[in-house]
């Protein structure tokens, strides 16, 4: 099992391991609604250095990624961050992704954990024709995330950068805690925050400096558990459980991924095609009416017939109510239309709510 240059901190503050991906990560170390309320109300510190960190280089890596991903990347400035899909000729969901224009030459492709493999073979096999340097840095760099609503005052000292001023989707080269690194405004959990990329060999004295600023505002160190529970609240979607190769763009709601007008990237004829099917399912938001848990897989009657099912569910923690996403069909994806859920055998109503469930201050 691959472990992150943080598995002995990790241990030795009580954090509970699990295998994730092939990686030995931090599910929890105090409780999961702990970490998860520390994030909405203050800050909360991630070890996300699994996620597969790709760069590119050479005078063909722009026209490379933009006909990869699904979103324009032509318009990108440097600086700038982008989300899109990689899909494969079917149109299905093969990665969600962060392409990162660092400066007018360099480009970085943020993949998932479970995904890293994967994209790197689909990468080899359609690089042939362009002028594009590939290298796989997710073993050789350290990937954090401070995320949160003191989460700009806890790291902006550590940076030899105007963070602050920094807007949501981009990115910057900066000195970290006087080591050289990269400072993104992105994150996985509907509050503000960074991910910051570092040196393996200095992830430990970035993370320390980081958790020592923050003791005083009441960060704490988080796992995946609350990772998952922020951004079901946040309605974002997880590979696996909202998307997947069977699922395309569109369906999986995420339209704003993708530019059908804007040149050929692979899966554009199939995404094209299910932009026409009127028919296809929605994915929704879903609020239980108790509190029960609809998890992943459950499914969804109306009439008494099978007409979805649950892709993620929880009890959310800020709202004190039990939410989860799936897929119905569209006649029955408007909001206040009313459902069932399968809940380990037994029926509990249901509803359509807007998403995202949760959406921070402003």
């Amino acid at each position: 099992m691959l472990r992150t240059p943080l598995y002995d901190w990790h241990v030795a503050h009580g954090a509970r391991m699990v295998d994730f991906a092939g990686w030995a990560m931090p599910l929890q170390y105090s409780s999961i609604v702990e970490e998860h309320q520390a994030v909405r109300e203050r800050a909360g510190l991630f070890d996300v250095a699994h996620m597969g960190r790709f760069m590119f280089t050479g005078p063909d890596a722009m026209s490379f990624l933009d006909h990869l991903v699904t979103n324009d990347l032509t318009r990108l400035k440097v600086g700038q961050v982008r989300y899109a899909l990689i899909c494969n000729r079917a149109g299905g969901v093969l990665d969600d992704v962060l392409t990162y224009r660092l400066d007018s030459g360099t480009w970085m492709l943020v993949v998932n954990a479970s995904n890293r493999c994967k994209i790197a073979d689909w990468i080899e096999h359609h690089m042939e024709g362009y002028m594009v340097s590939v290298v796989d840095e997710t073993r050789d760099r350290f990937m954090l995330a401070l995320q949160g609503p003191r989460a700009v005052e806890v790291l902006a000292p550590l940076v030899d950068a105007d963070i602050a001023a920094m807007p949501y989707y981009t990115a910057r080269f900066a000195q970290v805690a006087g080591t050289p690194g990269i400072v993104s405004r992105t994150g996985y959990t509907g509050e503000d925050g960074y991910e910051v990329i570092v040196e393996s060999i200095a992830a430990a004295m970035v993370w320390e400096r980081i958790f020592e600023r923050g003791r005083g505002v009441g960060l704490l160190p988080c796992g995946l558990g609350c990772r998952d529970t922020l951004r079901l609240e946040a309605a974002m979607p997880l590979y696996g459980h909202e998307m997947d190769e069977t699922i395309d763009p569109l369906t999986a709601g995420l339209s704003f991924g993708v530019r059908l007008n804007a040149r050929e990237f692979i899966g554009r004829a199939a995404i094209a095609a299910a932009a026409d099917n009127p028919n296809r399912p929605r994915r929704v938001g879903l609020e239980l009416a108790g509190k029960r848990i609809a998890r992943e897989g459950a499914l969804l009657y109306s009439g008494g017939e099978v007409v979805g099912r649950v892709t993620s569910g929880t009890f959310s923690p800020t709202l004190q109510k039990s939410i989860a996403m799936g897929y119905l069909p569209p006649h029955l994806s408007a909001v206040g239309t009313e459902v069932e859920v399968d809940v380990r055998g037994k029926r509990e109503r249901a509803r359509v709510v807007p998403l995202p469930f949760y959406r921070r201050p402003r």
